[in-house]
């Protein structure tokens, strides 16, 4: 009775254990679960071996939803823009990787065989947006659009490749999208379209921890995944991730911090657009 009192014992201390060494990694819902799950869990899997972690993937349903976790705390690691909001920054998460990629930009855009030329033409028109918690696809375009005195009737489509299929599909005349997924949605729907407007430059979505974390394991993290493209292991899991959904190089992360990020600050502080999820 006793050895098998002290195996179960060994077992309930493996298996907190294991728990404990899992965190969450919530990721802004941009694409669909499927995409997201097929770009990150390669990943995530690799960053967590070299960690020695297990990195468990969260994607909310929408970018609402995928803000309101963060508001709550909810996640260890969080690939967002999210955690810039007003509403967010008592969560403390603080960035410490940003992607490689060029920054992003928000844009309003319509199809290539549309017939609207100009911004102004949309003055009283229903235009997409992915939802109002989205950065560069919902708050830095409508802020422009109230400024410059043109008022349009938002439709969403929950995250920014459905507002993006319902453009596709003919649906609305217009959306407001991040410049980077829009292109690389049209690169793999072989979709034409205009760009009518586009925003300053932000620095692409950063990934950030939450102060719960031990600082160990968050510096384990961090060099996992900066260290990728110094890896031939590494750099290859990011291009096979990057091919599903049609990402240009440069792939992967780099050391970063909240001050990278100061314009977003500045932006909410100053933004006319009441509404922001």
């Amino acid at each position: 009775m006793k050895r098998v009192a002290a195996l179960i014992a060994g077992l309930l201390l493996s298996l907190a254990l294991q728990a404990a060494d899992t965190y969450s990694f919530g990721v802004l819902s941009q694409r669909s679960p499927v995409l997201t799950a097929e770009y990150w869990n390669p990943i995530l899997g690799y960053v967590g071996r070299k960690a020695g972690v297990s990195l468990l993937l969260k994607v909310a349903r929408t970018g609402a939803e995928s803000n309101a976790a963060i508001a709550r705390g909810e996640y260890d690691f969080t690939y967002s823009n999210h955690l810039f909001k007003p509403a967010n920054l008592a969560q403390d998460y603080q960035v410490i990787l940003r992607p490689r990629e060029t920054a992003i930009m928000g844009q309003i855009v319509t199809l290539d065989a549309s017939t609207i030329r100009h911004l102004a033409d949309l003055q009283g028109l229903e235009v997409g947006f992915p939802s109002r918690a989205a950065f560069v696809g919902y708050a830095v375009p409508m802020d422009h659009l109230i400024r410059s005195g043109i008022a349009v009737k938002p439709v969403f489509g929950g995250n920014q490749e459905g507002i993006m299929g319902q453009l596709q599909a003919g649906k609305i005349v217009a959306a407001a999208v991040n410049d980077q997924v829009m292109k690389a949605y049209a690169l793999r729907e072989g979709l034409h379209y205009r760009v009518l407007w586009q925003s300053e430059p932000y620095d692409n979505i950063p990934i950030a921890a939450h102060p719960r974390v031990d600082r160990r394991i968050v510096e384990a993290v961090r060099q996992a995944l900066a260290g990728m493209n110094d890896d031939p292991v590494g750099i290859k899991v990011l291009a096979a991730s990057a091919a599903v959904i049609k990402q240009k190089p440069p792939y992967g992360f780099l050391p970063g911090s909240q001050k990278d990020y100061q314009n977003y600050l500045v932006f909410y502080r100053n933004t006319v657009v009441q509404d922001l999820e």
